[in-house]
């Protein structure tokens, strides 16, 4: 397997990896505790909530691994833009870091802080932690987006290394998703409401596109030439130009 196959299968499965470990962890495991404002104060479901946070734990490793497995083959179209992306997607999983630790810190306070305070208290503590959790995934997930649709999808774009019409989705994918996250930062309406739906439904189609054709057909041949790759190498080629491009 040549070497850039194998950065576009890293690529591609670790794309996968976080909607198989995003989408069940917030829409399923954290449940309990999103759902309900009095979840400190019944039975709780704790190893419910400690599963979601092994998912997210997860998807951490996974989105990372989508920029730095990427970066020595799109470094080749523009250092400074790939060495951004990782930085992004970084800053994206510390936020994701802080918002699972929130929903363990809810569990914490369930077992051994709420019986030691009054009851209004407690609700207003686990609440509080929640709302941490949710500024965290729209300041992560959601205000990233410009750099995981609009940036990433510009490097795919100008590299050809996968089709120009997918690329220029991503690219509108994340102009929507950072559009549709400051009028919640601003109180115009509320995350989860059917703006932000609408909003992030592209970029949901960008990335799940982008694992499965990255996973299963790798990089345009045409793209891995323009960038100076042997489509057959086995090895990353010192290429004339395979520094700092510019953005032109």
């Amino acid at each position: 397997m040549s070497f850039t196959r194998k950065v576009s299968l890293i690529t591609g499965v670790a794309f996968l990896i976080t909607f198989a470990a995003s989408i069940p962890a917030a829409f399923y495991f954290y449940a309990p505790v999103l759902n309900n404002a009095d979840y400190i104060l019944g039975a709780g479901a704790d190893t419910r909530i400690g599963w979601g946070a092994v998912l997210e734990v997860i998807l951490v490793v996974a989105n990372i691994a989508t920029a730095v497995a990427l970066y020595p083959v799109v470094k080749r179209q523009n250092e400074g833009l790939a060495l951004g992306y990782v930085a992004a997607r970084t800053f994206e999983s510390a936020m994701i870091a802080v918002g699972l630790i929130a929903m363990l810190a809810v569990v914490t306070l369930r077992q051994e802080v709420a019986a030691a305070v009054d009851t209004a208290a407690s609700v207003a503590l686990g609440q509080s932690l929640v709302a941490v959790h949710d500024w965290t995934f729209l300041l992560g997930p959601g205000m990233v987006g410009i750099w995981n649709g609009l940036l990433l999808g510009y490097l795919m774009y100008r590299s050809e290394l996968v089709p120009k019409g997918m690329a220029v989705l991503g690219m509108i994918a994340g102009t929507l998703l950072i559009a549709s996250s400051i009028p919640i930062m601003l109180g115009v309406y509320e995350a989860g409401s059917a703006p932000q739906v609408i909003a992030t439904a592209p970029e949901f189609v960008w990335e799940l596109f982008l694992g499965i054709y990255l996973t299963f057909k790798g990089f345009r041949k045409a793209g891995l030439q323009k960038l100076g790759f042997e489509t057959g190498e086995s090895a990353p080629t010192t290429a004339a130009g395979s520094g700092l491009r510019a953005v032109a």
